[in-house]
């Protein structure tokens, strides 16, 4: 098992796998998520108890490895698979199902970075990829994509807060999962154990908080959309990078927060962050472009970063992403960031500054047959042909 080091590399290289689509919601299940038909199975509250709000690590150095492993290096031995994969691990008596999708130019014998992408509430880990679209950017850059599946009958994550079957039992192991799914990307991959990235949406985004929190030593930064910090305690083990998205009128996860839910507010979980960094807790606007303002919280420890942007007028959405009305309004600028190939934890990135929050590079997806939304009980279904269906 390798562990991973702060460096500002982490959150920059992380951005540009966030050119992606709407996924699911958490939330009531007549909120749901949107489902593709054609798809193939495959102001401010008061924080919740604990430190949530943020709370410095007691000893940030334990996360750096006395003797680590070069990151990037070259692997041996390692089986030369491709296209997709599935795999079922046994967590906690339980059988559990990942998705491995691996690039048209996956190499055996080069490590590559990973984005573990969690779907949300009520959704699953093919809606997630075919709303996103996360596997056609792991071909265009180069980088391995897992979609894990949630559980419970309505699928979903233990991450804090009222949110699906797995939270309200309190019992599934989702951070041992994933402990678990690395452990298997470096074992059977050729994988650069110091580039493993997480981001999700809702219930999935709040478990990339928590995995900050929890397995900061596998874990290189994380970028959450329209999901909070909803655990009572927090104590990564080294400075963690962390990118949020959010929406000013999303109405499942409220950028005001909601008490009732155990929903801190966006700017809360987010001076949380900064506290445990080592960041300035004042943040810096750094872009304002249309309807997205994106801020930094300065002199972060050890290299980490923690950045925030707010699409104002934004709903319970992916930024790029497939409109849901029901849902609100969807942004579709796309970040400006850098390829995957371009560093290393440690090392240098071209251009980081210039391009860190060069918002909005409009870009429109590929022509689709229309599309309309179907409210139906556990999400939405859309459906194609004639919108007025």
């Amino acid at each position: 098992m390798t562990t991973i080091r702060t460096t500002r590399a982490s959150l920059t290289t992380l951005l540009l796998l966030l050119t992606l689509l709407s996924a699911g919601a958490c939330g009531s299940s007549s909120d749901g998520n949107p489902t593709l038909a054609a798809t193939p199975a495959a102001g401010t509250t008061a924080p919740p108890t604990g430190d949530a709000t943020g709370t410095t690590p007691t000893s940030p150095a334990d996360a750096t490895p006395t003797t680590p492993p070069a990151a990037g290096a070259p692997c041996a031995g390692k089986e030369a698979l491709s296209g997709d994969l599935e795999w079922l691990l046994k967590v906690g008596g339980i059988d559990r199902t990942v998705h491995v999708h691996l690039p048209k130019r996956y190499d055996a014998t080069k490590a590559s970075p990973v984005v573990l992408d969690f779907h949300g509430y009520t959704s699953n880990g093919a809606e997630q990829n075919s709303l996103a679209h996360m596997n056609d950017k792991a071909d265009a850059v180069t980088f391995i994509a897992v979609h894990p599946e949630g559980t419970g009958t309505t699928p979903s994550w233990n991450a804090g807060a009222s949110c699906g079957d797995a939270a309200a039992a309190n019992a599934t192991d989702d951070v041992g999962f994933v402990g678990k799914i690395v452990d298997e990307l470096e074992s059977k991959l050729c994988v650069d154990a110091h580039r493993v990235y997480a981001t999700g949406m809702s219930n999935g985004g709040l478990l990339s908080h928590r995995l900050a929190c929890e397995l900061s030593t596998r874990i290189a930064a994380v970028a959450p959309v329209a999901g909070l910090l909803a655990i009572p305690t927090c104590n990564p083990t080294r400075p963690m990078s962390v990118f949020q998205f959010h929406g000013t009128l999303d109405s499942l996860v409220p950028y005001a927060g909601n008490p009732t839910m155990g929903f801190p507010s966006v700017l809360q979980t987010m001076s949380g962050w900064a506290t445990r960094s080592g960041c300035s807790v004042t943040p810096r606007e750094t872009s304002k472009k249309g309807d997205v303002t994106c801020t930094t919280y300065d002199g972060c420890t050890g290299g980490a970063e923690i950045n925030l942007c707010t699409v104002t007028g934004g709903g319970h959405t992916w930024p790029g992403g497939l409109p849901v009305p029901s849902l609100g309004y969807t942004n579709e600028a796309y970040l400006r960031a850098l390829d995957v190939r371009e560093g290393r934890p440690g090392g240098t990135h071209r251009g980081l500054h210039e391009s860190r929050f060069s918002l909005p590079l409009v870009h429109r997806p590929r022509r689709r047959p229309a599309l309309a939304v179907r409210a139906r009980r556990g999400g939405m279904r859309e459906h194609r042909g004639d919108p007025r269906r």
